[in-house]
């Protein structure tokens, strides 16, 4: 493993493997077929792809999509490993050379789609490789049980059979049930495979679900608040999406739609743009993201309840692919459940698939109902069980809304239902309850109702809110049918006749995901710059997360931009001299302290030696961000980064004193520390006002320890 260990350094700039790959790359070096089940964004590819690079002779990596073969074929090129691909993009004559090549030894690894292993063709000219290995992404998609399932990856095996010598296999998949589990192994025929199971959870992403919200005024809120990090918004149907692309293009955000509706080179297009950063959000269907290897997507919104915990996972997945913190939001609506059985019932015809379908919706709403922790309940769908009841990372573990009784507005909602003989939809429903003169309120004669504008202050979007988070709550539900009928349940009922409490948490405004300083944007722009010039995405110069940890540590000399992770010697020696030049630039600037990683003088070559953390802060305060936001980037407590400051001034080092000590009571803070002396905060505190707090009073003497009082 110690090769694998230089490889891993040299081509991807990482001194140390991630959890689970080690293992994985071992097991395939041995000889093992191999089950690898890792969360994406957890490096699957890295895991055949090193063993590739040390095996004779080629691997060949078999892959669903024409995009996930040229995102790979890119990024491994970007890192200077030689490899390529054959699909149906390209012409005959360029296959023909392309296995010549092949023949000839100048690859390592060849990608092909699993319907190219049927041909004949294909089948004759590949006789004569060397292959050491075969790696088969998405391997999920070869179960019928698997939410992507493909009749051609039923192909893989007896291709495997054919070859003249068996190569050793490598499966992997993001998302496996048990029975999917069991149908890779039966249908690739893998010899005592070893499987390898890293755990499903992504500890960055922060899931959280939307009940009962105006879906079209949150996704507007949200967009304005991270306008500068791209996101994917899913919706469920072709109208979904283009109703919400008309709505944000007319916003003047820059949006892309990706559906089967869309010609192959509108969506070729759409998908370029978005990986390439020339738009920041793109719009899709579930037609849109396997194998988009983008890893600086900051959010995913469901704008739509999917139909299976599977699909969800695997596209919220494409968040954070850098383990950068970022969200995945579920928008959930009553009449999502009607819309995803409408769907199966167009979709499936096998009896016992639908069954199993049905399972896995009732599984969905069940999440989005759910006030336990929401990736305890993921991760349990997946068989982890040995789990903490909270996360402290989801919407329901990190819940500070503030509740508010909203029982009588709740019951007036109830009473006009009842006065209504629950025949009608929540919109008419709303209607009667604003006072609306619409003709179906008037033919109807709900206007003599008791309940007839009962909340006309309020507008009837909010009204239609309440109702949604009334059915989301339970207190109401709606009949499965065409037009939805809303109805009392037994627990609206006893709100009613038991005079049961409703209480409904208040939503915030949507919040920025994170803090951005100033180098990160100036990298962002040099990266952007650079890809532009090489036709290629951001992303395969340097991942969002190599940008910030440049950003952070601000390495000045070839020596300690190396360090960075994600710097190997192909990028280090392609672009880091226009990185270097920005960051000296910067610092020189902002007067920054020296490069916060530098090589150890150590025996242990190439250890890195971190500045302390109080410096690391004050580094961060020069650059103009206030003390919330590095407490914030940097996960530590206010106090914490406040102490840091006054260690600082201890030590010599200049400070904005500002930021610690309230101007307008700095004066009689001193003239407190003249009365009764500094030796005792207690005794200061307690005859200065409530609000001045210790670290006010501890920053004014540091600041006057030189200057002392009268």
């Amino acid at each position: 493993m110690e090769n694998a260990r230089k490889l891993l350094q040299k081509y991807y700039g990482y001194s140390e493997f991630r959890p689970g790959q080690a293992e994985i790359v071992e097991s395939l070096m041995n000889g093992n077929d191999t089950v690898a089940i890792m969360p994406t964004g957890a490096g699957k590819s890295l895991c055949f792809q090193l063993p590739a690079l040390m095996l004779p002779g080629i691997t060949i990596v078999i892959s669903p999509l024409i995009s996930l073969m040229k995102d790979q074929v890119d990024t491994l090129f970007s890192l200077g490993i030689s490899a390529t691909y054959i699909n149906s993009s390209l012409s005959v004559s360029e296959v023909n050379k392309r296995i010549y090549n092949a023949q000839a030894g100048r690859y390592k690894l060849l990608y092909v789609a699993p319907e190219r292993l049927e041909a004949e063709q294909f089948q004759t000219a590949i006789e004569n490789l060397k292959i050491s290995l075969v790696a088969i992404d998405e391997a999920h998609c070869i179960s019928q049980w698997g939410h992507d399932f493909r009749p051609s990856y039923r192909a893989i095996g007896p291709f495997i059979a054919r070859l003249s010598q068996h190569p050793v296999i490598g499966a992997f998949t993001a998302t496996a049930t048990d029975n999917v589990k069991k149908d890779i192994v039966n249908l690739l025929a893998l010899n005592n495979p070893q499987t390898y199971f890293t755990g499903f959870d992504r500890t960055n992403l922060f899931f959280s679900v939307i009940r009962g919200e105006n879906k079209q005024d949150f996704v507007l809120n949200y967009v304005a608040a991270n306008k500068n990090h791209s996101g994917i918004i899913y919706a469920a149907t072709r109208k979904e999406v283009d109703n919400t692309h008309t709505l944000l293009s007319k916003r003047g955000y820059e949006v892309g739609k990706y559906h089967a509706g869309l010609t192959d080179e509108e969506r070729r297009k759409s998908q370029e743009a978005f990986i390439h950063d020339d738009i920041k959000i793109m719009v899709a269907t579930n037609a849109f993201g396997m194998g988009i290897d983008k890893s600086n997507v900051r959010y995913v919104i469901h704008y739509n309840m999917p139909k299976n915990m599977e699909a969800y996972y695997q596209e919220a997945g494409r968040a954070g692919r850098d383990s950068e913190p970022s969200e995945c939001i579920l928008l959930f609506g009553a009449q999502d459940i009607m819309l995803q059985k409408f769907l199966i019932e167009q979709s499936v015809t096998d009896n016992e698939r639908k069954s199993s379908e049905y399972a896995k919706l009732q599984t969905m709403v069940d999440y989005c109902y759910t006030t336990g922790c929401l990736r305890r309940y993921i991760l349990a769908y997946f068989g982890e069980t040995t789990l903490a009841d909270e996360c402290g990372n989801c919407s329901n573990c990190k819940d500070d809304n503030e509740l508010t009784d909203i029982t009588i507005e709740a019951k007036k909602v109830f009473s006009c239902i009842l006065r209504m003989n629950q025949r009608y939809g929540s919109t008419l429903v709303a209607e009667v309850l604003k006072g609306s003169k619409s003709k179906k309120v008037l033919q109807q004669g709900f206007d003599t109702l008791s309940v007839y504008g009962i909340l006309k202050q309020d507008t009837l979007q909010e009204i239609k809110d309440l109702i949604n988070r009334l059915i989301a709550s339970g207190y109401l539900c709606l009949t499965e049918s065409e037009y939805p009928v809303v109805k009392l349940t037994d627990r609206g009922i006893a709100v009613l006749k038991e005079n049961v409490k409703v209480w409904q948490k208040v939503p915030k405004r949507p919040q920025k995901i994170v803090n951005d300083n100033l180098l990160f944007e100036e990298l962002r722009i040099l990266r952007k710059r650079i890809a532009d010039r090489e036709n290629v995405p951001p992303y395969l110069v340097f991942a969002d997360s190599t940008l910030k940890e440049m950003s952070e540590y601000c390495p000045t000399e070839r020596q300690t931009l190396r360090l960075i992770k994600g710097v190997g010697e192909t990028k280090l020696e392609r672009y880091g001299s226009e990185f270097i030049e920005v960051i000296a630039g910067y610092v020189a600037e902002h007067e920054l302290m020296p490069s916060h990683k530098a090589i150890s003088s150590t025996k242990d070559e190439g250890k890195v030696d971190d500045i302390p953390s109080h410096i690391v802060t004050l580094n961060l305060c020069r650059t103009g961000r206030s003390l919330t936001q590095i407490a914030v980037e940097r996960n530590l407590k206010l106090l914490t980064i406040q102490e840091h400051l006054i260690r600082c001034s201890l030590e010599g080092h200049a400070i904005d004193w500002s930021q610690l000590i309230p101007v307008q009571y700095e004066k009689l803070i001193l003239a407190k520390i003249e009365e009764v002396g500094a030796d005792k905060l207690k005794r200061l505190k307690d005859v200065l006002p409530d609000e001045i707090e210790y670290i006010a009073i501890k920053a004014t003497i540091c600041k006057h320890k030189n200057n002392p009082v009268g």
